[in-house]
């Protein structure tokens, strides 16, 4: 619990004492490429091979002849927009962008730089957290989207030039019964990822102590820690949401 209150100042203390706004436009900038462009390849080739896995295993349950073979891909649009694109993905953003987030503040306190700008007189949880934040929850739902179409893409050639389904019949199953929440609810679990992934993250590189070795060690707790957060809160989501 002492944790959990010292985590919720932590999250307070981002809106207290900031700087002028001009200041975080370069600096959210600069963490958007960081988290999100260099994040790209990564999701976008784990997200396509996700998604011809699914199709390759959903045909493989499917073996009653009385089931059409547009099913396939409904049940693979169906887990991408709800599960796969916005939780696997988020699981893929805890372990690269929550570790880096984690030793680069986790480096920035050990070497002292962080006393440093609290000695100028600069709010350090708003000017080094704030902007690793704001840029997370702009990019990583662009990424949760871009997923989504690569892990179906990676369905329909994984089920079309393997002759499991027809080109006609997976664009079909595509359509058929969609239900237009689903983008809706995918995007709230986007954001709500997002900040979970980036705020635990910065906390837990914040508050490192010691050398080298708690700056790894924070970094492993840090995606620990974030990638727990996230199944709690896709639980959570799913039980108030759905």
């Amino acid at each position: 619990m002492k944790s959990i209150g010292k985590y919720i100042l932590f999250i307070g203390s981002l809106f207290v004492n900031r700087e002028r706004f001009k200041t975080y436009v370069q600096l959210t900038l600069d963490e958007c490429i960081n988290i999100g462009i260099n994040s790209l390849v990564l999701v976008s080739i784990v997200a396509t091979f996700i998604g011809a896995v699914s199709t390759i295993q959903t045909a493989y349950n499917l073996v009653s002849p009385l089931i059409p073979d547009y099913v396939i891909s409904q049940v693979v649009r169906d887990l991408t927009i709800l599960e796969l694109a916005p939780s696997i993905t988020a699981i893929v953003f805890a372990g690269k962008v929550g570790s880096n987030i984690a030793g680069e503040l986790g480096t920035m306190r050990i070497t002292e730089q962080i006393d440093a700008l609290e000695v100028m007189g600069i709010n350090s949880v708003s000017y080094l957290v704030f902007p690793k934040v704001l840029a997370s929850l702009i990019t990583y739902p662009m990424l949760v989207v871009i997923a989504g179409f690569l892990s179906i893409m990676g369905g329909y050639l994984a089920g079309v030039y393997t002759g499991i389904v027809t080109e006609a019949d997976y664009i079909y199953g595509l359509k058929v019964d969609f239900i237009e929440f689903n983008v809706f609810f995918a995007m709230i679990k986007s954001f709500v990822f997002a900040f979970l992934v980036s705020s635990i993250s910065s906390y837990k590189g914040y508050y490192t102590t010691g050398g080298a070795f708690e700056v790894g060690k924070a970094s492993t707790i840090a995606v620990t820690n974030s990638c727990i957060a996230i199944l709690l809160a896709d639980y959570l989501l799913a039980q108030l949401l759905l």
